[in-house]
C-alpha cells in the first residue's frame, strides 16, 4: 500500500472513527487499532468495539492498493502532530510497518495484518428506511439520547427506541424518572413499520460524528437484523441493537392536564440554575408553586429550594397560567435538562397533580415532549 492525502483530513478521519476504538483491555487487543485500507480511490478508515462500527473515507492518491492495522491512538498522536501538508502512507509488507512521511517528519509503526481485524456486519445501503439532513437527526438524538438510563442493569432503557409508522418516525428514551420523545413528520410512507432499540451512547456519538455534515444521513435496517446502519457519502456507523422490548412509553404520557403554564424559557432556566445551589445539598429537591392570574396580579410560577445546611433559595416568574394552579416537587438537574432540551423561546409548563408527572414542551413548534416524574413533597 502507498498512497498520499492530506494531513488535515486524516486527523479529521482518525477523530471521527476514535471513540469506536477499544481500550487497550479489550478481549481482542486488535481492537485497539484503526484499519487503513485503500477503496476505489479513496483511503478507508475503520474501528470497532464489537458493539459500534464506524467506517470514514477520506480523499486520497493511491499508488498502490492495500491494507494494514495500526495502532489507532499513535497514528492520530503522530498525524495530529504533523504540519498540515500532503502525507504519504507506505506499507512494507513484509513487516507490516506502516511509514508515515509529512515533509521532514518520518514515523514508522508497526501494524498487525489487516486479515486480523473484523470485519463489519454486512448492512446493504442501496433501500435506506429513513433518509434526513444531518442537523435534523442531531437535533432529534440531543432532544432525547440524554434521557436513556446508564446503569446497565436494565439494558432496555440503555437505548433510544427508534420506531417508523407510516409517514412518521419516533425516537423515545426513558430512565425511569423522565421521558423524552421526538416525532418527525416524514416526506414518503416508510416501507416497514419497525421498532428497533439503538444504544443510547451509540446515538450520541452518530450526532457528533455528523456535526459538520450538511448533507442527508439515511438510516438502514432490515427488519429481523441485530445491527443498524446510519450512511453519508463519507461515513458509515454501524450499531449492535439492543434486545428486549421497550415499555409502552404511550401509557405514560399524560393526555390531559388541569394545569397549563407558559414561561419564558431564559428565565425559568436562571430561576433553575440559582435553584440548584441550594437542591444539591438536599436531595436535588425543587418545589413549584402556580398561581393563576387573579386580583394580586398575572399568574406566576414561584420556584423555591431549601438546604438545612445551606439555605434557601425563592424565585418568581410571570406567566400565562390557564388551570386552577399546584404545587409539584420535581428533581432541579432533570427540570434543568428538560429546559434545555425543549429548545425553545417560550415553554409550555403542564401538569395535573402533585402526585402526577410534569410535562414539558416547546411553544409554536410541534412533536417534542418531555416528562419528569414528581418527587416527594417536603
Amino acid at each position: 500500500m502507498k498512497l498520499t492525502c492530506m494531513q488535515d483530513d486524516l486527523k479529521r478521519g482518525l477523530a471521527a472513527i476514535s471513540h469506536a476504538v477499544a481500550g487497550k483491555s479489550a478481549t481482542l487487543p486488535v481492537l485497539a487499532n484503526v484499519l487503513l485500507a485503500t477503496d476505489n480511490g479513496r483511503l478507508k478508515l475503520t474501528a470497532t468495539n464489537l458493539e459500534v462500527g464506524i467506517n470514514r473515507w477520506i480523499g486520497a492518491n493511491i499508488a498502490q492498493a492495500g491494507a494494514v492495522a495500526v495502532p489507532a491512538k499513535l497514528l492520530a498522536d503522530v498525524v495530529g502532530g504533523l504540519p498540515n501538508d500532503t502525507v504519504t502512507l507506505t506499507l512494507d509488507p513484509k513487516t507490516q510497518t506502516l511509514r508515515v512521511e509529512c515533509g521532514r517528519f518520518v514515523s514508522n509503526i508497526k501494524g498487525v495484518d489487516a486479515d486480523e481485524f473484523p470485519s463489519l456486519p454486512a448492512v446493504n445501503t442501496r433501500a435506506p428506511l429513513v433518509s434526513l439532513p444531518a442537523v435534523l437527526w442531531r437535533e432529534a438524538i440531543e432532544q432525547v439520547a440524554f434521557a436513556a438510563a446508564t446503569d446497565e442493569s436494565r439494558p432496555i432503557l440503555t437505548g433510544v427506541l427508534v420506531r417508523t409508522r407510516d409517514r412518521q418516525l419516533t425516537l423515545v428514551a426513558a430512565d425511569g424518572f423522565r421521558l423524552a420523545m421526538r416525532t418527525i413528520p416524514l416526506a414518503e410512507t416508510v416501507a416497514h413499520a419497525v421498532d428497533c432499540l439503538i444504544p443510547a451512547r451509540m446515538l450520541a456519538e452518530l450526532a457528533r460524528i455528523i456535526g459538520d455534515i450538511e448533507g442527508d444521513v439515511a438510516m438502514v435496517y432490515t427488519p429481523g437484523g441485530s445491527h443498524v446502519l446510519f450512511h453519508t457519502e463519507n461515513t458509515e456507523v454501524v450499531s449492535r441493537l439492543i434486545e428486549g422490548r421497550f415499555p409502552d412509553f404511550e401509557r405514560i404520557i399524560p393526555q390531559q392536564y388541569l394545569t397549563r403554564t407558559v414561561l419564558d424559557s431564559t428565565e425559568l432556566a436562571k430561576a433553575v440554575k440559582l435553584a440548584s445551589f441550594f437542591a444539591s445539598a438536599s436531595q436535588n429537591v425543587v418545589k413549584l408553586k402556580i398561581e393563576p392570574a387573579g386580583e394580586m396580579g398575572p399568574g406566576r410560577i414561584v420556584l423555591s429550594a431549601n438546604s438545612a445546611e445551606l439555605g434557601d433559595n425563592t424565585s418568581e416568574l410571570d406567566g400565562s397560567v390557564t388551570g386552577d394552579g399546584g404545587v409539584i416537587a420535581l428533581n432541579v438537574k432533570f427540570l434543568a435538562d428538560a429546559i434545555a432540551a425543549v429548545g425553545s423561546n417560550q415553554i409550555a409548563f403542564e401538569m395535573q397533580s402533585a402526585q402526577s408527572p410534569a410535562v414539558f414542551k416547546p411553544v409554536g413548534h410541534d412533536g417534542y415532549i418531555h416528562i419528569v416524574m414528581p418527587m416527594s413533597m417536603r
